[in-house]
């Protein structure tokens, strides 16, 4: 019984040790499948341009993933201003195959980071994601999430 309440209050002190999330939003794929027309979509009301900000994306996809990869289009569109398309990879596997990412049974995650970002303007920023391969569908991928969180002094 004493191990049970200690494994209990390690696992919030754990949890109390992460970064508070400014903003976490999760999209699921229907079926576990990634269309080119199907382009999740995060938009983000930022107050403060003089904080700086870490912007994580994590992709979960299932160990039946059959890339090393995956190239997104990041399309920002600040408050005021016109929309900026970039390419970035996700790196899913190393060269002998084996994960990048933190792996728990058959879900792989695999981050993408931008870290100590600021942002120009006050206002909401909308972020979509497109998948970035030449084939249609992109299958094993589960769901795609945007995180971003307050940098901490000292961080």
């Amino acid at each position: 019984m004493r191990i049970a309440l200690f494994l209990i209050g390690f696992v919030f002190l754990l949890q109390s040790c992460e970064e508070e999330a400014l903003y976490n939003k999760s999209f699921a794929f229907k079926g576990h499948i990634w269309e080119q027309k199907v382009k999740p979509s995060f938009t983000i009301n930022l107050k403060d341009t003089t904080t700086l900000y870490d912007f994580i994306i994590t992709l979960r996809t299932t160990t039946d993933y059959k890339y090393s990869n995956l190239w997104v289009f990041l399309n920002t569109t600040p408050p005021h201003g016109k929309t900026v398309r970039e390419p970035y990879e996700i790196k899913t596997t190393y060269p002998d195959g084996s994960w990048i990412g933190k792996k728990t049974g058959t879900i792989v995650e695999h981050q993408l980071i931008f870290k100590r970002r600021k942002l120009p303007f006050k206002g909401k920023y909308k972020f979509v994601l497109e998948q970035g391969i030449s084939e249609k569908t992109i299958d094993e991928v589960l769901d795609i999430s945007l995180r971003v969180q307050v940098v901490k002094e000292g961080n």
